[in-house]
């Protein structure tokens, strides 16, 4: 199944993102193999040169090491992973605060509806919490 990918960024850029999500998220697990450059490239139905170029960025950034006539591997630098692991959360996190205040919310309106969100089981029904008392 081809991945979902948008024509409003790089597609190197979102294949790099989506195989961080993967090594962060232990999917590519530390130490272990990455499938092949032509192998994903199908499996993304994107050109193997793009897939190359995103692969280009996991080595440089130091997720992945090429090992000589064998392929690529994850790094064993469990920290490097975290790091990574958290600096994605800390985009998403700025992200979503910045699409939440567009939407007229306050921070401490936006951290209810978060504490909401995660106390309701069911995820049925949000309050929104007003600072106005």
């Amino acid at each position: 199944m081809a991945w979902e990918l948008n024509s409003d960024r790089p597609i190197y850029a979102q294949i790099l993102e989506k195989l961080q999500v993967r090594i962060v998220c232990g999917v590519y697990p530390p130490g272990g193999w990455l499938p092949s450059v032509r192998e994903l490239a199908a499996e993304a139905s994107v050109n193997p040169n793009t897939m190359q170029r995103a692969f280009s960025e996991l080595e440089r950034s130091g997720l992945v090491i090429t090992q000589r006539n064998m392929g690529r591997v994850v790094t064993q630098d469990t920290q490097m992973i975290e790091a990574v692991k958290r600096q994605m959360a800390v985009t998403q996190t700025k992200s979503f605060f910045a699409n939440m205040r567009q939407l007229g919310f306050s921070d401490s309106e936006i951290i209810s509806l978060v504490n909401s969100y995660t106390s309701d089981t069911k995820h049925a029904s949000y309050a929104v919490v007003s600072n106005e008392e």
